[in-house]
């Protein structure tokens, strides 16, 4: 492999994950961006009670995505075998963490009680 392409990181997600299951994080994570951008649009203001709890969050988004990616290549933290591997596990857990910021952002908006809050 030369060149690292859109089309080459693909296959790689699909041979890690599943081409079922790395499509439906994929159609998850568009759902869920799209539900965000409507809550924002919406609500015309961050509720900074809402984006605290988010922020909470993250850390548990981190943990997750790291156990879940580990479990999915069957490795642990054992194998890491050099500065590019670490590179990687903290970019899947600020992936993680980010995620699940947003995630909890917009169910926390979309399932409240209705009050829009600045």
């Amino acid at each position: 492999m030369k060149e690292l392409t859109f089309g080459t990181l693909i296959a790689v997600f699909e041979e890690v994950f599943g081409r079922g299951l790395f499509w439906a994080m994929v159609a998850f994570a568009a759902l869920i961006t799209l539900a965000y951008l409507f809550v924002l649009f919406r609500d015309r203001a961050v509720s900074w009670k809402k984006f605290l709890w988010a922020q909470l969050s993250m850390p548990f988004g981190a943990i997750a995505a790291v156990l879940f990616v580990q479990k999915m290549t069957n490795s642990g933290f054992v194998d890491l075998g050099g500065p590019i591997d670490i590179i990687v596990l903290l970019a899947v857990a600020v992936a993680g963490a980010i995620g699940l910021a947003i995630l909890v952002y917009t169910l926390q908006s979309l399932l409240g009680k209705g009050t829009r809050e600045a």
